[in-house]
């Protein structure tokens, strides 16, 4: 479900009825895990006993493990869908306390591109296919079905807010959800200084190049196979100036989904050193340009998946 949905709300009449309550409780009744947010619009503190992560966190955390405490503790970690937990006692002091709501995007099977200027939303309008939008008081949150993982400042003014991560609940917005695409993930894949050309420092010796010697599993012939990689070879080595890490992303995401329903192995850690070796060639550090080429392979098997 998403947020803003017209959903039931579960009774509350016993308990505290102010209007995040009751915000809350619709969201989860819409299946979307909320929690309280106090003044700064930050998480409420842990409690005495989750101070410190001492508890040793709760079973959803990225070091999983075994707190159940029935407190907002742990941030994002505790938000819920359950009418019981948000309206218990423990919960309605913080209710009280509470200047707005927040919600787990990846608990919601959503990822949000939190947008936080102007120049930032105006990239987006560039770059990223339309989404639902919610309007914030500096920019714009653009909500995509799906989930990844939650990336701080992958380009200037820009978030991305999905598992392991909250977002203040700011209404509906407007706009029809469409998939989450692959330009969002290639966010993640941020540029670093590309030296000038002819200064390239790589460790990087010469590559073997793909045959069906190292793809005996390949179902494409060799001609199909060279002709669409030497194509993504040249749109690496063509981003001279900028942007050829993301290009190179770009290209082994591409290759890879090429070879999903092929029996394998098909080469593509060959192919994946090819397109490593374009990278540096204009400038991408090897280590970045090794890490934007695995990436873009992995994108494409999990989407297969």
């Amino acid at each position: 479900m998403t947020p803003g949905c017209n959903a039931r709300r579960p009774a509350d009449r016993n308990h505290p009825d102010g209007t995040h309550l009751h915000t809350a409780l619709a969201l989860a009744a819409a299946d979307v895990p909320v929690l309280p947010l106090r003044a700064g619009k930050v998480p409420f503190g842990n409690c005495r006993t989750c101070k410190g992560n001492a508890c040793g966190g709760r079973p959803n955390m990225k070091a999983a493990g075994p707190c159940w405490c029935p407190a907002p503790c742990h941030a994002w970690a505790a938000a819920t869908t359950d009418p019981y937990v948000l309206t218990s006692p423990v919960w309605a002091s913080v209710w009280r306390e509470a200047v707005a709501v927040a919600y787990h995007p990846g608990g919601a099977g959503l990822t949000v591109v939190d947008l936080d200027n102007a120049a930032a939303v105006a990239l987006a309008r560039e770059i990223l296919p339309a989404t639902r939008t919610v309007p914030t008081a500096r920019g714009e949150h653009w909500l995509y079905l799906g989930t990844m993982a939650s990336h701080n400042a992958v380009r200037p003014g820009v978030d991305i807010k999905s598992t392991m991560a909250y977002v203040r609940y700011l209404g509906p917005g407007t706009g029809t959800m469409i998939a989450l695409p692959d330009v969002v993930r290639a966010l993640v894949v941020k540029e670093e200084t590309t030296p000038a050309p002819g200064e390239v420092a790589s460790s990087l010796p010469a590559r073997a190049t793909w045959s069906h010697e190292v793809a005996t599993g390949c179902r494409h012939t060799e001609r199909y196979v060279r002709t669409g990689l030497e194509r993504g070879l040249a749109l690496v080595r063509a981003r001279i100036e900028s942007g050829a890490g993301s290009q190179a992303f770009g290209a082994a995401r591409f290759l890879a989904a090429q070879h999903t329903a092929c029996p394998g192995p098909c080469g593509l850690a060959a192919i994946g050193e090819e397109i490593v070796t374009a990278a540096v060639s204009v400038g991408v550090p090897e280590a970045y340009a090794r890490r934007a080429v695995t990436n873009g392979l992995q994108t494409a098997v999990e989407r297969a998946a």
